[in-house]
């Protein structure tokens, strides 16, 4: 099974700001989501990471004692000029302009086409791989990544558009499930939040 963890709230997160490539610190409410999830990882064999601090923060928080892989296809989105910037600046017409074209890039960043392509590109070869931890019905890959990354993988599982990314909601350290039945990707389980005392 994958199991997909969005990093834990940052500093940016807390000011709802457009969070891309960018890399802001966990807050200290986001390390005690990733210390949460925890007890929900113990059958995590290996660990992939956006390169991004604050998803390596996470997983050395939440999956102590793994070595990790850097996977930069697990990277955000690049948000380009809008990086950084309020939600409240960007127009309704510029949402619905990326909401109904997958292909228009952030801020001249990029675009939710380009991400799909290179997460499900490393989803395939795993599908593909009969040994990989996709296929295990007793050892999961942690992949510790963001929201825009999760999302994707989710419309792979499911096998919809990229465009029914804009209809999930995703919260910070999160996790989302993904296994196979019979070879077929499946979503098992999506944005479950452990309590964070």
């Amino acid at each position: 099974m994958i199991v997909l963890i969005r990093h834990g709230q940052t500093t940016t997160n807390a000011q709802r700001l457009l969070v891309g490539r960018s890399d802001p610190a966990l807050t200290e409410l986001g390390e005690r989501q990733a210390l949460a999830l925890r007890p929900f990882l113990g059958r995590v064999r290996e660990v992939w990471t956006s390169p991004l601090q604050r998803a390596r923060a996470t997983a050395a928080l939440a999956c102590p004692g793994h070595d990790v892989v850097v996977k930069e296809s697990f990277i955000e989105v690049d948000y380009g000029s809008l990086d950084g910037q309020s939600l409240s600046l960007v127009s309704d017409e510029q949402w619905h302009a990326f909401e109904h074209d997958h292909d228009i890039a952030f801020g001249d960043g990029e675009s939710l086409a380009s991400l799909d392509q290179r997460v499900h590109a490393e989803l395939d070869l795993l599908l593909l791989d009969p040994t990989s931890l996709l296929h295990s019905a007793t050892q999961d890959l942690a992949i510790v990544t963001h929201m825009s990354p999760i999302k994707s993988a989710v419309t792979w599982a499911l096998g919809v558009p990229g465009s029914a990314a804009w209809r999930m909601n995703l919260r910070n350290a999160s996790i989302t499930t993904i296994a196979t039945r019979r070879s077929t990707p499946a979503l098992f389980n999506y944005n479950v939040v452990p309590d964070v005392d």
